[in-house]
């Protein structure tokens, strides 16, 4: 792998990782809910769902979603069906959420593992590993080292946008300080979670 290909990778992966999916904005929310540092510890969920999915590309094994409708099907109903449950519990969150009863009741446990249910059930962020990572490949040398290279830059470059949505979300605490800007921002973030349910229910293999 040269330098060439890493300086086209970097900038189109970090775009991929700065696109405003369900993860960044349940990021944004819980940042605004929890604070900073817990919802940037919520993020390590998402990564080990992302690194799951990067050695299942590497392995090949994503090919399975790419013929099997029933699998795809089975998976995006299943995240579908989470990220609404998640909208409907932020759109009938108490303003006082944001208290330190409430944040004392979230633990950094139980965000990754929101984090990483909303990662792992959607189906094309799978294929998008399959699709995006193996451009970038040279099949003259070690693919799986390539792949762990590349699946690391990834990780990595996730873990800085995990940090900016984060920030986000303590700015926007701090916008929407009082209890009904509290319960806006909370609906909104719930709307924005709904839609990217939607988007995920309508969504098909590529």
């Amino acid at each position: 792998m040269n330098l060439t290909t890493l300086a086209v990778f970097i900038p189109a992966c970090f775009a991929l990782n700065m696109a405003p999916g369900p993860n960044n904005l349940l990021s944004i929310s819980n940042a605004s809910r929890y604070g900073f540092a817990r919802a940037c510890s919520g993020g390590l969920g998402r990564l080990l769902a992302f690194a799951i999915m990067i050695a299942l590309a590497a392995l090949g094994l994503t090919a399975v979603l790419h013929t099997s409708e029933l699998l795809f099907m089975g998976i995006k109903l299943i995240g579908a069906g989470y990220l609404l449950y998640l909208a409907v519990q932020l759109w009938r969150a108490r303003p006082e959420a944001a208290g330190d009863s409430t944040v004392a009741s979230m633990s950094r446990a139980s965000l990754a593992r929101q984090e990483f249910l909303v990662a792992i059930g959607n189906p094309k962020a799978i294929l998008l590993f399959t699709a995006f990572l193996p451009q970038f490949v040279d099949r003259s040398g070690t693919v799986t080292q390539q792949f762990a290279v590349l699946g690391g830059l990834f990780l990595a470059l996730e873990c800085v946008a995990i940090g900016l949505y984060c920030y986000m979300g303590l700015h926007a605490r701090r916008l929407f300080a009082r209890p009904s800007g509290k319960r806006l921002f909370n609906r909104m973030c719930a709307g924005l979670l709904a839609s990217a349910a939607s988007f995920l229910l309508v969504a098909r293999r590529s």
